[in-house]
């Protein structure tokens, strides 16, 4: 096994140590690159945060465009939400004390089956996340009663990277497995690799965060998908069997 780590820069390294660690083969190339909103965004955001009665992070990078936003200006009384470990860990480390979704659904499903999350008339909710993206938590939240809005404080893009001569190195690396953490990752992996390496790539066991990704990726043709649960690296040394 010969693993493609494709986080945003920065977001690989505890997978590279634990990998060095069970000395596994593995290739890094960050397919996604996170940079802040613009500043109309932020602004509108800001003053939705600060009267919110519950607020969800959607990721780490939610955690961090946002503290750089207010400069540790947090709202006391308000709820604090995580979906996964790696952002309740971030808000922790801001002082902020938040719940998770459970261990066994780290993402939007797990998170809409806690109890404090059921019965929500009148609560002013903002999920902080990227550009696009949670449209069904958003929705059940509504459904359940509450006033949701968006705070967005970072976009994705992807990074400049030369098709052809990536996709050629990691075939040459025989890389045969990829983890992929988001969609826009795999979209960006998608879009990098030439038509006349899609079987090669589709051959590829592709390890993804959620049920939506992996529907994502069976309705790009991979043949070997399997569902991580969640994004952090104790669930996707378990997907990979180590």
């Amino acid at each position: 096994m010969k693993i493609l780590l494709t986080r945003p820069q920065g977001r690989n390294q505890l997978m590279v140590e634990a990998l060095l660690a069970r000395g596994v083969a593995h290739l890094v190339t960050p397919l996604l690159q996170v940079e802040a909103t613009q500043t109309q965004q932020q602004s509108h955001g800001m003053a939705l945060f600060q009267h919110a009665d519950i607020i969800i992070f959607i990721s780490t990078n939610a955690v961090r465009f946002a503290a750089q936003a207010i400069e540790k200006i947090w709202p006391l009384e308000a709820q604090f939400y995580a979906v996964g470990e790696a952002t309740l860990n971030a808000l922790a480390q801001l002082g902020i004390s938040a719940q998770e979704a459970p261990q066994d659904c780290q993402q939007t499903e797990g998170l809409l089956t806690l109890p404090q999350l059921q019965f929500l008339s009148k609560k002013k909710i903002i999920i902080v996340r990227g550009v696009g993206g949670r449209e069904t938590l958003a929705n059940e939240l509504t459904h359940r009663g509450a006033d949701v809005s968006y705070w967005e404080v970072y976009r994705r893009t992807c990074p400049t990277l030369t098709s052809a001569s990536n996709a050629q190195a990691w075939q040459q690396a025989k890389i045969d497995t990829i983890v992929i953490t988001s969609g826009e990752i795999l979209d960006n992996l998608i879009k990098l690799v030439p038509k006349e390496l899609f079987a090669w790539l589709r051959a590829c066991h592709i390890i993804v965060p959620s049920s939506r990704v992996q529907e994502q990726a069976i309705a790009n043709g991979f043949q070997q998908v399997t569902n991580a649960k969640a994004a952090n690296c104790k669930a996707i040394l378990v997907a990979l069997g180590l």
